[in-house]
């Protein structure tokens, strides 16, 4: 138990020296700014894919629904139908290229910031380092795709089975329940792909596994939280007026800039023990 205790005392101490040293405040301001930029390309990417699955515009929209604040949510669903409509819903074309680098954007941000994490620095290509990125916003954009699918044939294949059984009301207060837990996985299964392959380091699997764990429940709480926050103590648009869909959206990818890189930030911390103990 010392020894538990020990460990989890410096790591709350050198995740307080990081946080100042590496300014992560700083970095997370900055990232939130690219997660601005690529965030309604990626949204773009998804629902331009969308007649390849069996999913409509307005069950995807209502899976960013279940975490994003209900200010940001309204401003992404009024830009994503404007650019859509202007679109027409087409299939993908040669502009989606150009989409794809800037949604890639965000997820080449995450790599500088956990190269910081791990005090290493970039010396793969431009060329692999962007590859890469752009591999994983198709991983981040099928993941999504994916959650938000087997939630749908989860609950169509438990309604027929259980409707047979004659336990349908029953099966849906349990599959609520459980949606929130799949979501959960699906979400950490993310983050540990991400842990594991964008840092300039070469790590196990199993060395993501504490900072994905951290991100995935910091994310889910503090998305939770804020949305709760906004919605009963706190009303940006009388303050900012027709900006305030903005700032709460701001505020949102900060506060999830800030966990991403928090978490690599606990990666590298036990990395390096790992190092220390061999």
């Amino acid at each position: 138990m010392e020894k538990k205790d020990m460990i989890r005392s410096s790591l709350f101490k050198l995740l307080w020296h990081r946080i100042q040293e590496d300014d992560i405040s700083g970095l997370s301001a900055q990232l939130a700014y690219y997660l601005l930029l690529s965030l309604f390309p990626m949204l773009i990417v998804i629902f331009t894919m969308l007649p390849f699955f069996p999913i409509s515009r307005e069950d995807m929209l209502g899976a960013v629904r279940e975490f994003a604040p209900k200010e940001a949510m309204q401003l992404i669903e009024k830009t994503v139908n404007e650019v859509m409509k202007e679109r027409n819903g087409g299939l993908l074309s040669f502009g989606i290229i150009g989409t794809i680098w800037s949604a890639s954007t965000g997820i080449n941000a995450i790599v500088i910031a956990f190269n910081r994490s791990y005090k290493v620095k970039e010396s793969r290509s431009f060329f692999v380092s962007r590859t890469m990125s752009i591999l994983l916003t198709f991983g981040m954009v099928f993941a999504f795709i994916f959650t938000v699918l087997l939630p749908i044939f989860g609950r169509e294949i438990g309604m027929f089975l259980f409707k047979k059984l004659g336990y349908s009301s029953e099966f849906m207060e349990v599959w609520n329940s459980l949606s929130w837990l799949v979501s959960a996985i699906i979400l950490f299964i993310l983050f540990t792909g991400l842990y594991w392959v964008a840092p300039n380091v070469k790590l196990r699997c199993r060395s993501a596994l504490p900072g994905a764990a951290f991100a995935t429940l910091g994310w889910i709480v503090s998305s939770l939280g804020l949305s709760f926050y906004v919605g009963k103590f706190s009303s940006f648009s009388l303050t900012y007026g027709s900006i305030g869909a903005i700032i709460v959206l701001m505020i949102w990818l900060y506060i999830s800039a800030f966990i991403i890189i928090l978490g690599g930030e606990i990666n590298a911390f036990y990395s390096e023990k790992n190092r220390s103990n061999c």
